[in-house]
């Protein structure tokens, strides 16, 4: 394989012929395959990004199932974390050398951009899922063949990656830049769902539903936050220990108790004043709702397919209670991944401590643990 990093001149952004490894998937439910592809030519608002770090998130498995659209062959990954390599020639607020952090993709000039919750672009679909740039192009082919990247505004199962300069957020160069990319996904919804939309005020209650990262990081948020009581619930017991070392005050094991809403009412005896759902099945959005005082707030974050019915009582909702879908955290990376680092070098976002890292090489052993439940969140390193 010849290196991108030998190939690439910072000065020559339209160079092409940039010969990188990548994970792909060609086969909905199948392995990811570790293969050359050449990285097309960056337009004036791209980046192109040395990977150091990209984790594995429940979107990319989904999508690796079929869960989410997706045209095949394609690279997934947009938890990625590295070093910019080279700019496009209308980037101004990048240079090379840059540590950076990349997010989703969003257009920075509609309304819900201009309002600061990018999240919720209008053209989130087309920059996120449809494996393409809007004009149609692919940004990594193998011979003659398109390989459909651009997941996210990045495909970062890959040692280099294309993205927008909008979603590459510029970190401190001391920081572990290899850990850095959940915050760009994962963490950023949990923490962001909590910060961002519940915003409980200190000494007011929070529940959460499910131990992955993103569960984690509203415990983390909701302990930075004050909350209190803070109540994790999952079925597996060693995130539930995890938890407690992040902030949960309690924690419930569903499969140890006879009555789940219960041992919540007993535990906050008008009702939690928030909850997060990072499940997604009807039975846990029920429950979320079901424990909350009146007036209360659940958000739900947790997804389980593109076509999803719930069914809940409109009694829950008629005393002053809210159900919230959240994307992203509500957040705007920009400003939110720095406020997220802030709180890590404080000591009070310790996200470090949910991470195992895995060699590029061991990618489908990384999704295999994270399928599993073995590994909080896989992050695949680089050499």
């Amino acid at each position: 394989m010849t290196d991108a990093a030998t190939s690439v001149s910072a000065a020559d952004p339209s160079a092409t012929n940039r010969t990188v490894r990548a994970a792909i998937l060609r086969q909905e439910g199948g392995p990811l395959s570790l293969e050359d592809v050449e990285l097309s030519a960056l337009a004036d608002d791209e980046v192109l990004v040395r990977i150091a770090g990209v984790g594995i998130c429940h979107t990319d498995i989904s999508a690796s199932e079929g869960l989410i659209p997706l045209p095949l062959p394609a690279v997934l990954g947009h938890e990625g974390a590295g070093v910019v390599e080279a700019v496009g020639a209308g980037v101004s607020t990048l240079a090379p050398g840059d540590h950076v952090v990349l997010s989703f993709g969003f257009c920075g000039e509609c309304d819900t951009c201009t309002n600061n919750t990018p999240a919720y672009c209008d053209l989130f679909g087309p920059l996120n899922y449809f494996g393409e740039r809007l004009d149609g192009t692919v940004t990594m082919h193998s011979g003659d063949e398109d390989i459909h990247g651009n997941w996210f505004g990045q495909s970062s199962f890959a040692s280099l990656a294309i993205a927008s300069a909008r979603n590459a957020v510029k970190v401190p160069n001391d920081l572990p830049l290899h850990l850095l990319g959940p915050l760009g996904c994962g963490l950023q919804t949990g923490a962001g769902a909590v910060m961002n939309v519940l915003r409980p005020s200190a000494g007011q209650s929070l529940a959460v539903f499910g131990m992955g990262a993103v569960g984690q990081a509203a415990i983390m948020a909701g302990k930075a936050l004050g909350c209190d009581p803070i109540i994790a619930i999952d079925l597996n017991t060693a995130r539930l220990q995890t938890a407690h070392v992040l902030g949960a005050s309690h924690l419930i094991n569903p499969t140890q108790t006879t009555d789940l809403v219960w041992d919540v009412m007993h535990l906050a005896p008008t009702g939690v004043d928030h909850s997060l759902d990072a499940v997604g099945s009807n039975s846990v959005i029920r429950q979320a709702l079901e424990i909350l005082r009146s007036p209360g707030h659940c958000v739900t974050v947790g997804f389980a397919g593109m076509q999803h019915d719930i069914t809940i009582d409109q009694g829950h909702l008629l005393l002053g209670r809210r159900l919230s879908g959240v994307i992203e955290g509500d957040a705007d990376p920009r400003t939110f991944i720095p406020a997220l680092i802030q709180l890590y070098r404080d000591g009070r976002f310790p996200f470090d401590q949910l991470i195992a890292t895995f060699p590029f090489s061991q990618i489908n052993d990384a999704i295999a643990a994270s399928r599993r439940g073995d590994v909080i969140k896989p992050v695949v390193v680089f050499d």
